[in-house]
C-alpha cells in the first residue's frame, strides 16, 4: 500500500470546513435571533487551548428549519449519504444554534 496522499486529504479536510461553515451560516441566519456566523467568529474569543468561543447556544432555530438547511447543504455540495451521517454529528454537536422543537399537545 502507498502513502495517503496529504494533499488530496487537505483539500477533502478544506472542503469539509467548508460545507460546515456553510451549514452554521445558513443556521443562524435562520435562528432566533438572526446571527451572522462569519461576524461571530470574527469576534470570538480564544480559550486556553486555543479554540474559537462563540455564545451559540444563546440562538435558537427550528429543529424543521435545520434538518431543511442540513439536507439542501449536502445535496448542493453533493456529499454522499455515506458521509451525511458524520456531517450530522458535527453539525448538531458543534456550535449549531439550540434546536427548537415542536411541542405535542
Amino acid at each position: 500500500m502507498g502513502k495517503p496522499n496529504k494533499l488530496k486529504e487537505m483539500k477533502r479536510q478544506d472542503k469539509d470546513e467548508k460545507i460546515l461553515s456553510e451549514l452554521y451560516r445558513r443556521a443562524f441566519a435562520a435562528s432566533t435571533p438572526k446571527g451572522d456566523f462569519d461576524l461571530m467568529m470574527e469576534n470570538a474569543t480564544t480559550n486556553q487551548w486555543g479554540q474559537k468561543e462563540i455564545p451559540f447556544m444563546d440562538y435558537e432555530c427550528e429543529e424543521e428549519v435545520l434538518e431543511s438547511i442540513f439536507n439542501s447543504v449536502m445535496k448542493e455540495f453533493k456529499v454522499p449519504v455515506y458521509r451525511r451521517k458524520a456531517f450530522k454529528f458535527h453539525f448538531y454537536l458543534g456550535c449549531s444554534p439550540k434546536t427548537k422543537r415542536k411541542e405535542i399537545n
